[in-house]
């Protein structure tokens, strides 16, 4: 699996064939799967540096990419994410999740192998309205 640049991405062949085409896998597509997958961990606030919650049903998902960093090689992936953590939660409790949930949806959609994820804390969100 190649990767080549188009419109001046990274993107990763998954399947060539002659008579049909060939199946390109965009960063920024391994990128948001990431971040969705993230985001549906309980006790995840937000992405670092990026839109809360309640604002990804009025923005494009295409934010949720931000905080998310991959590395490509052949039909490997490393991810590295910057999270915001809700107060209360156990921190490698979360971590460990989200750990899990992104390697399983970037293996089950992309076919490629996630050899780790890595997962800065960047903050910790305080909730007023639950104190």
């Amino acid at each position: 699996m190649a990767a080549e640049q188009t419109e001046n991405k990274a993107a990763h062949v998954i399947h060539e064939k002659e008579e049909i085409g060939k199946v390109i896998i965009s960063d920024e597509v391994f990128s948001l799967i990431a971040g969705l997958a993230a985001m549906e961990v309980e006790g995840v606030n937000s992405m670092a540096g990026n839109i809360t919650r309640e604002l990804v049903a009025k923005l494009a998902m295409k934010n949720l990419a931000k905080g998310v960093k991959v590395e490509v090689q052949d039909e490997s992936v490393t991810v590295y994410m910057s999270l915001n953590i809700d107060f209360g939660y156990n921190i490698p409790q979360v971590s460990a999740k989200v750990q899990e949930r992104v390697k399983a949806s970037v293996e089950n959609m992309t076919g490629f192998h996630v050899e780790t994820v890595n997962i800065k804390i960047a903050g910790v969100i305080v909730n007023r309205d639950r104190a």
